[in-house]
């Protein structure tokens, strides 16, 4: 089995246990509002990655056509 970073193996139990926590900590109403920025941020990283390598390709096709 894999690791998790620093987490170790989790079973079934520690994760619904995690769950529960958060739930209590933020809130029902709050989940929703902190999974929609948190979507927002990995998709904003996902375009940031895709337009570098665009970069990148668009680079590679000009040294080619200088040479």
């Amino acid at each position: 089995m894999t690791n998790l970073l620093f987490l170790g193996n989790l079973g079934t139990g520690e994760i619904i246990i995690i769950a529960i926590v958060v739930l209590l900590l933020f809130g029902g109403k709050k989940i929703p509002e902190l999974m929609k920025g948190l979507g927002k941020g990995v998709k904003n990283f996902k375009d940031g990655v895709k337009g570098l390598e665009d970069d990148i390709n668009l680079d590679d096709t000009d040294d080619k056509s200088k040479k």
